[in-house]
């Protein structure tokens, strides 16, 4: 029986959500399945993955296949690594203890990039609302400098021709 890690589509039209399951491959899609390994949720920003990580090594080293999308999931997880270093292992290419160091030194290199990817997206949402406040404030100023010169013609006729005049004479100094 050939074993595929894959996803089970569920939830609604346009925000599907899924399941990461083991399954015969013969089995359909969304139909009869050996065991849930977790679940992945690509309408959020960043996705959002909940996985197992012990069960999910367990099954690759068993000899489960990962679809193509399974195995992008499971590789930034950290899983595919795992299982390239256990092969290595297993193999008497390196101990134990290396590949156990590798592999910390790697969950903390993408931790870190994944903290400052985080930050750079936080960053840069409060940069854009600082500039559309700035814009909004830009145009509340000019409002309120319109109404206040309608204020001023209405109260007084006579201030309304000088300020009329006042701005003529800028124009036809510049020529």
């Amino acid at each position: 029986m050939a074993v595929r890690i894959r996803l089970s589509k569920r939830g609604r039209k346009k925000l599907a959500l899924y399941d990461i399951v083991v399954s015969d491959s013969r089995s359909p899609r969304d139909g009869k399945f050996i065991q849930k390994l977790g679940t992945y949720n690509p309408n959020t920003n960043p996705a959002t993955v909940v996985l197992n990580d012990e069960l999910t090594f367990d099954w690759v080293m068993k000899g489960a296949l990962p679809t193509d999308t399974a195995r992008t999931i499971l590789s930034e997880r950290g899983v595919m690594l795992k299982k390239h270093l256990q092969v290595g292992v297993d193999k008497g290419a390196i101990t134990q203890d290396a590949a156990d160091q590798k592999f910390q030194a790697w969950v903390s290199k993408k931790e870190s990039a994944k903290t400052s990817a985080a930050n750079a997206l936080v960053s840069k949402k409060e940069a854009d609302k600082k500039s559309r406040l700035a814009a909004e404030v830009k145009i509340k100023e000019a409002k309120a400098e319109q109404v206040r010169a309608k204020k001023i013609v209405a109260e007084n006729p006579v201030a309304a021709a000088d300020l009329a005049a006042a701005a003529d004479a800028p124009a036809e100094a510049a020529e």
